[in-house]
């Protein structure tokens, strides 16, 4: 059996690429060797076959379909995700270049300068027969030829797209239309309070939302959001945090004074201790005085004396 091996040699680093790669750079050569020498304009030598029979426009010779050149291929466009390649040939019998691409939209190639193609697509109008491939028949023309087997397919398949397409189409459009119609009073009158019931809930939703921008100053050209519990609850929690905060520095502020007072209290001077002493006295004496008033107020009322002012 003969073997497949190939040969590496010592100084081979598959982590730098292939084999093929490592050849190159020891030669110096591309790993396609002469065929890549016009590489750098985007042009590859290959092997081309010619797909029908041309004529040379140089030396006007016929040129028979499979006959293989060396040509210089090169991508000069796109049909969609297509490629169109071109394929530059020399004329093995002279000088002359002639050149084909492909054409994807067509599915076949085209002779583009340099040679013609040999017309040999035979036309079966011309000989009798009737086109079949490519051109549609008009069998409505008094003119028209009268193919049997033309007509009868058409009108299996014009039977058949009646039968499976559009009578279920029209048998499920008359009984919606039968069924809207049965009560037309009844599904408008359904439709109306739907209508009214939509309409209320936008005027309260308007409406709200004009409250609050005039609350707040908002442009009445913004937009508001509609309500959702997340972030309901998710406001809700901001707020009560931030009220939290609020009462939390009120504190503060209302133990700063209080502080400040019973520190002043706690000290007290000579001064606020006479102030004190007097107060006391002047209200014994006031509370002396009210008394012995009262007790005259009744002498005077079981003894019939003066009455005392």
């Amino acid at each position: 059996m003969q073997g497949f091996n190939k040969y590496y040699p010592p100084d081979y680093d598959p982590s730098q690429g292939s084999l093929n790669k490592a050849r190159g750079k020891r030669s110096g050569k591309h790993a396609l060797g002469d065929r890549a020498r016009k590489l750098d304009q985007g042009i590859l030598i290959t092997r081309f076959e010619l797909p029908f029979n041309i004529w040379c426009d140089t030396c006007h010779n016929h040129i028979g379909m499979g006959v293989r050149y060396n040509a210089e291929k090169k991508k000069i466009g796109a049909y969609y995700s297509t490629p169109i390649f071109s394929f530059r040939c020399k004329c093995h019998l002279c000088d002359g270049w002639f050149e084909i691409q492909t054409d994807p939209k067509n599915t076949r190639y085209v002779v583009v300068s340099g040679a013609r193609q040999k017309d040999e697509n035979w036309d079966p109008e011309e000989n009798g027969g009737f086109a079949v491939h490519g051109k549609i028949i008009d069998t409505e023309r008094a003119d028209a030829p009268l193919d049997p087997l033309v007509a009868l397919e058409k009108k299996a398949v014009a039977s058949k797209n009646m039968n499976e397409v559009q009578i279920p189409r029209l048998e499920s459009l008359q009984s919606i239309s039968e069924q809207y119609n049965a009560d037309p009073y009844s599904l408008s009158l359904k439709a109306r309070k739907q209508f009214r019931l939509e309409k209320k809930v936008e005027q309260s939703k308007r409406k709200a939302d004009d409250l609050i921008k005039d609350r707040y100053g908002l442009p009445t050209s913004l937009s508001l959001l509609e309500d959702d519990d997340e972030m309901v609850q998710e406001a809700k929690q901001k707020w009560m945090k931030g009220k939290e905060e609020i009462q939390r520095n009120q504190n503060l502020r209302d133990l700063r004074p209080r502080r400040l007072a019973m520190d002043r209290l706690s000290i007290p001077t000579p001064s606020s201790r006479r102030i004190v002493s007097q107060s006391k006295e002047q209200t014994l004496a006031s509370l002396k005085a009210r008394i012995l008033v009262n007790t005259a107020r009744k002498s005077y009322s079981f003894g019939g004396g003066q009455p005392i002012s």
